[in-house]
């Protein structure tokens, strides 16, 4: 099968997991046999280029011209059975789902985010949950508070690519929702549901390890969304060391209000950003990670390595991670009170937790039992079947 994947990959200055995704993806799609022809855009051409060219590109989220005709031609040298979209911003736009069908190639988009009916694709703002703009044909409200990227104006040219894009947004052949809370988030849009298949990614088998680990873990950019604050107040609700060491990694805007809870604490610390090697040792030497988000996130790669890593996961009631975690772990709301009162019950639980969190990901995540899924998508959309049973 030859697969044409199409992706706009997000700024480095701003890392995106879903970038490590997509890479993760192409590798794995080769590895069992599918011939992928990337079609990649990327993000840091824009810094690059002259002012004259960035006023060019205005337009490119709700066309991108140039990225229609090098589609239209790569379909035609290359006669690819489908075309598997991520992210179309800024300079792919949903209308290469238009271009590719228009020349009878069928279309799956793994949808990483609620993007269709909000612009900062979280449903959040403010420090809290918002719906504003769902259900709407035109997301103004988001374009008042400037939800892409804190700027009007690039909020405005987000929902006009929306707006017209609507149809082209509902249309793909196939829809890969990553947790059922994005296949509902697509129903809600106007997607049938039998073009919606839920289906997670994958993470590499670290192996299994006989570490027993002590106190907790939290991995992730240090963001108001993510929840990083409201941890740090509920672990000051405890003794200091009454429930081991939280061990924060990574990086953000918080950043200051991590290393000031480890000034403060010398049961926080913190190690800042780390290599996939230092997060596999953070996680066997840890009792259990903490995804602490406020935002609805949507499937965080780290709460699968964390069960890889044989570590049960205690979440927020948001989102992916509570389905993806399963019986492996806990599950409180977003509140300092909540998290609270979770964190002893997660410390008493972790090692019994332990071989459930590893049978969660043989059952649910390895490479194996993912791209078995994923070829069975990629075999229906082409054979013009409906890729959920269910439906």
């Amino acid at each position: 099968m030859k697969v044409v994947v199409a992706h706009n990959r997000y700024s480095s200055a701003q890392p995106s997991g879903e970038n490590s995704v997509v890479d993760a993806e192409l590798a794995q799609l080769s590895s069992v046999g599918v011939t992928v022809i990337p079609f990649i855009r990327s993000s840091d051409e824009i810094a690059d280029m002259s002012a004259m060219q960035k006023l060019g590109m205005v337009g490119s989220p709700i066309y991108g011209r140039k990225a229609q005709k090098d589609l239209a031609r790569v379909i035609e040298t290359q006669r690819p059975d489908l075309i598997h979209l991520h992210n179309p911003y800024p300079f792919l736009s949903p209308a290469v789902i238009a271009t590719a069908q228009a020349r009878s190639v069928p279309v799956v988009q793994t949808v990483h985010n609620y993007r269709h009916e909000c612009l900062n694709g979280l449903y959040f703002r403010d420090g809290a949950a918002c719906h504003d703009c769902r259900g709407k044909t035109f997301d103004l409200p988001g374009v008042r508070h400037g939800c892409y990227r804190g700027s009007r104006a690039q909020s405005l040219v987000m929902a006009t690519a929306l707006s017209v894009n609507r149809r082209n947004l509902q249309g793909a052949d196939c829809y890969i929702a990553l947790t059922d809370a994005i296949a509902e988030h697509l129903r809600r849009f106007g997607v049938d549901d039998s073009r919606i298949r839920v289906k997670p990614n994958a993470v590499a088998d670290p192996g299994p390890h006989d570490i027993a680990g002590d106190g907790f873990v939290s991995i992730g950019r240090l963001s108001e969304e993510k929840g990083i604050g409201l941890l740090l107040d509920a672990w000051r609700r405890h003794p200091q060391n009454s429930l081991g060491t939280l061990t924060v990694a990574g990086d953000g805007p918080l950043r200051g209000v991590v290393e000031a809870a480890a000034r403060e604490r010398d049961d926080v610390r913190y190690v800042g950003q780390v290599t996939p090697k230092q997060r596999d040792e953070l996680l066997a030497d840890s009792a259990a990670l903490i995804a602490s988000s406020l935002c609805e996130d949507v499937l965080p790669t780290v709460v699968i390595e964390a069960l890889a890593s044989a570590r049960p996961v205690l979440t927020t009631d948001l989102g992916g991670p509570p389905s993806m975690i399963g019986e492996a772990g806990l599950v409180c709301e977003p509140t300092v009170d909540g998290m609270a009162e979770a964190l002893p019950l997660m410390r008493q639980r972790a090692r019994d937790l332990a071989p459930v969190a590893r049978k969660r990901y043989l059952d649910t995540f390895t490479t194996e039992v993912v791209m078995a899924r994923h070829l069975d998508i990629y075999r229906r959309v082409a054979a013009g079947e409906p890729v959920n049973d269910a439906a």
